[in-house]
């Protein structure tokens, strides 16, 4: 029988995470399989899966690091609950053009200034007001978003004191904003997917800027209030659920496949990149071929195979 080769699923049309821990994540006969304590096997379809969230208490085996990148499945290092994201994959960072894009548009103040208004004009519906420069949009939708909190407080019954929390001590916010930071963390997660997976930089961001994570910030606050932050104040608002942040989670997890937001997000990333009206870079003249041909890719843009 001859050797098949790996199909990886697009992006658009998988799970958008799974998450996982206090197991071995192994490759058992092609196939991630986490393995627990108990000896209980988990097995996770190949290549259906976006983003696979890796908990404490989890181990990766080296099969199971390139199967991954093989098939285009992002892993994510995080902390419970989601709360914290320590490290990342990168299936979508083995092509360069996406990148230098990315970098131009950011480096000419021309341009960025055209991708944040893009960005502005998408989050609230309306165009952004003339003659106004990056900081100036930045304090005005900082304005818009703290009047969003305190509506949608008002709408399930909560006492809002403002978006305030501390990462380093997770008990410091109030439940309301638990709830938020858990619900962003899902959101940064598959966002940050969607950004690796379609071969751009989570760093290099546009209204945000100097965090690991400025690209994810930018494109998730697109898309935050009509997805995870009704989600947070909702389970915010239910008595009885302690702690919350499962909830959250599961939430947020549904409303990713309710509204397709993977599905949604590579789109809109090309959507917000293509505001300053530039092509993607050609290749350079004297570029040198690859030695060794690469295959036809199959998959999504970027992916690795083979």
């Amino acid at each position: 029988m001859s050797f098949v080769p790996l199909k990886p699923t697009a992006i658009k049309e998988r799970v958008a995470m799974v998450f996982l821990e206090y197991g071995q994540l192994d490759v058992i006969d092609g196939a991630f399989v986490l393995v627990d304590n108990s000896g209980v096997r988990t097995h996770i379809p190949v290549g259906s899966v976006a983003c696979l969230m890796l908990e404490p208490g989890t181990r990766v085996s080296h099969a199971a690091v390139k199967l991954a990148a093989a098939v285009g499945t992002l892993l994510i290092w995080v902390g419970e609950a989601g709360v914290r994201l320590y490290a990342a994959g990168q299936p979508g960072g083995a092509r360069s053009d996406r990148l230098l894009h990315q970098a131009r548009m950011v480096l000419d103040p021309e341009l960025r200034l055209k991708v944040v208004r893009k960005m502005y004009d998408l989050r609230f519906g309306e165009p952004a007001p003339q003659r106004r420069s990056i900081d100036q949009l930045r304090g005005i939708e900082g304005a818009r978003v703290k009047s969003m909190y305190a509506g949608l407080a008002q709408q399930y019954g909560l006492v809002w004191r403002g978006r305030r929390y501390n990462p380093a001590d997770w008990e410091a916010g109030d439940r309301a904003n638990q709830c938020l930071s858990a619900a962003n963390a899902c959101l940064y997660g598959i966002t940050e997917a969607a950004i690796l997976a379609a071969g751009y930089a989570p760093a290099i961001g546009f209204l945000h800027s100097g965090k690991p994570l400025s690209f994810v910030y930018d494109i998730a606050d697109i898309i935050k209030f009509e997805t995870v932050v009704p989600v947070a104040f909702r389970i915010a608002a239910k008595k009885g659920l302690n702690p919350p942040e499962r909830k959250v989670r599961q939430g947020c997890r549904d409303i990713f496949r309710e509204q397709k937001v993977l599905q949604r997000l590579i789109p809109l990333i090309e959507e917000v990149l293509s505001a300053g009206g530039v092509d993607l870079p050609a290749p350079a003249p004297e570029a040198a071929p690859p030695a060794i041909p690469g295959p036809t890719i199959i998959g999504d843009i970027g992916h690795r195979s083979g």
